[in-house]
C-alpha cells in the first residue's frame, strides 16, 4: 500500500533567505486576497464563480502588469497554490464542511508551498535543502524523510521558519496488535479506557496562561510597531508556540501508543464545535452560566480533543487496526450490567450509580465501555451490509435484531 507522510524540520535561513521567505509569503497573502476579493465582487454581479484556470491567467496579468511588477520576484507556482488553496477553500464552504473564506492577514499563517519534485533537491547528508529561488537552505535534520519527495512546504510559526516534506512510499500492510478498546473523552481525565485505565490531561494552555497573560499585557504599554513592541510581540508568540508544540507532542505520543497496542479503537463522535460554543446569547435573550461556559469552553479547547480522533484516525489505518466512531448519546447514563438508561445515574461528574441494580463504577470508564460495546456492534453491522448501525444506547437484546 501507498503511504502519504510529511516530515516537518526547522530551517536555518540566512537573513537574505528569511527576506526573500517574508517576499514570497507576502506575495501569496496578495495574490490570495486579491482573488478573494475578485470571487466576492463576481458574485455580488450575479456571474458565475471564477475557476482556477481563469483565475490563473489573472495572476498572469498581475505578474506583468504595472501595479504589481514585484509580483514577479517570488516564484510562480507557489502563486498558483495559493489560487488552487483559494478554490478548495471554496469548494469546502459549498459542500458545508468549513466556514466562508476570509482574507489572509500578515503574520498569521505565512507560509508557501513548492508543488514540483523536479525543482527541489534534498541533500539529506549535508542537511540541506534547494528550494527555487531561495538556493540551498540549511535545516535541523532530526530523523531521515523516508519515501519519494512529492512536495514541499515553507511556513513560519513563533518566528521560526519550518519546512514540512510530503513524500509517497510503499510499505507493507501492517497486521494489528492487541484487542478493542473504548475510550472516553472528558476534562478531569483526557481519555479514559474501558479496561479502567485513563491517560491525564496535560492542560497545556492553562499551564503557560499566567505567563501569557504577563507577556500580553506588557505589550500592550507598549507604543504599537515601535521596537519594544515588536519584541513583546515575539515573546507573545513563542509563548503561544510552546503550547501548540506541547500539546501536539503530547497528542502525537498518546495516539502512538494506543495506535501500536490495540487493533480496534471505539470513540465517541464528539462534535466539539458545537460542544464548545458560546452561552452568551444575544440582546433579547441573554445566555445563563456564560462565565461558567466560557471556562468549561476553554478547557474543552485545551485539551485537543479534535486533533487527538484526526491522528488517531490515521496511526490506526497505518497500523492496519480500525477506529470506529460512535455516537456519545447515553453513554455515560447507560448501565453496562443491566442496561438501565437513566439521568439520575450518573450522580455526579466522576460517580455512576446505577438506580435499578446498584451498579457503581467510574462515570468515565462507565462511558467508555459503553462506547466499546457500541463500537462492536457498529463495527459487525457495517461489515455486515447494515443500512443503520445502532447508536451507544442500544441494549444488547435488540443489537442482534438490528444487525
Amino acid at each position: 500500500m501507498q503511504r502519504l507522510q510529511a516530515f516537518k524540520y526547522e530551517l536555518m535561513p540566512t537573513g537574505n533567505q528569511q527576506r526573500d521567505m517574508r517576499r514570497f509569503s507576502g506575495s501569496c497573502r496578495f495574490a490570495f486576497n486579491k482573488g478573494l476579493a475578485l470571487q466576492k465582487e463576481n458574485y455580488e454581479k450575479g456571474e458565475k464563480f471564477i475557476g482556477y484556470v481563469a483565475m490563473a491567467k489573472r495572476l498572469t496579468a498581475w505578474r506583468n502588469g504595472p501595479e504589481t511588477p514585484w509580483l514577479k520576484d517570488a516564484p510562480v507556482h507557489p502563486l498558483q497554490q495559493t489560487l488552487k488553496d483559494l478554490e478548495r477553500a471554496y469548494k469546502n464552504f459549498f459542500e458545508k464542511r468549513a466556514d466562508f473564506p476570509r482574507f489572509k492577514k500578515k503574520g498569521l499563517g505565512d507560509s508557501f508551498r513548492y508543488p514540483d519534485p523536479k525543482q527541489i533537491k534534498l541533500d539529506q547528508d549535508n542537511s540541506r535543502i534547494f528550494l527555487p529561488k531561495l538556493g540551498w537552505v540549511r535545516y535541523r535534520n532530526s530523523r531521515e524523510a523516508l519515501g519519494e519527495l512529492r512536495n514541499a512546504t515553507i511556513s513560519q510559526s513563533g518566528g521560526k521558519w519550518f519546512v514540512s516534506i510530503q513524500t509517497r512510499r510503499e510499505v507493507e500492510q501492517a497486521t494489528p496488535h492487541g484487542d478493542a478498546i473504548g475510550i472516553d473523552m472528558g476534562i478531569a481525565r483526557f481519555a479514559t479506557l474501558s479496561d479502567g485505565t485513563f491517560f491525564a490531561p496535560l492542560n497545556s494552555f492553562k499551564r503557560h496562561e499566567n505567563a501569557l497573560r504577563k507577556a500580553q499585557q506588557a505589550m500592550s504599554r507598549k507604543t504599537k510597531f515601535s521596537c519594544n513592541w515588536k519584541r513583546a510581540k515575539a515573546r507573545v508568540q513563542r509563548i503561544h508556540a510552546n503550547i501548540g508544540n506541547a500539546r501536539r507532542d503530547y497528542l502525537h505520543k498518546t495516539t502512538t501508543t494506543l495506535s501500536k497496542n490495540h487493533a480496534m479503537v471505539c470513540i465517541e463522535d464528539l462534535q466539539v464545535r458545537n460542544i464548545s460554543k458560546s452561552a452568551t446569547g444575544s440582546t433579547d435573550v441573554p445566555g445563563r452560566n456564560v462565565s461558567a461556559k466560557s471556562g468549561l469552553n476553554k478547557a474543552i479547547l485545551d485539551q485537543g480533543w479534535f486533533e487527538f480522533r484526526r491522528q488517531l484516525d490515521y496511526k490506526m489505518a497505518w497500523a492496519g487496526g480500525y477506529m470506529v466512531a460512535v455516537p456519545p448519546r447515553n453513554t455515560s447514563r447507560t448501565c453496562p450490567c443491566c442496561e438501565h438508561v437513566s439521568a439520575e445515574n450518573r450522580q455526579t461528574q466522576s460517580r455512576f450509580c446505577c438506580v435499578e441494580c446498584g451498579y457503581t463504577e467510574n462515570a468515565d470508564v462507565v462511558g467508555a465501555i459503553n462506547v466499546l460495546r457500541a463500537g462492536h456492534a457498529r463495527f459487525a453491522c457495517e461489515v455486515s451490509g447494515a443500512v443503520k448501525p445502532p447508536a451507544a444506547g442500544t441494549r444488547r437484546s435488540e443489537l442482534a435484531e438490528h444487525c
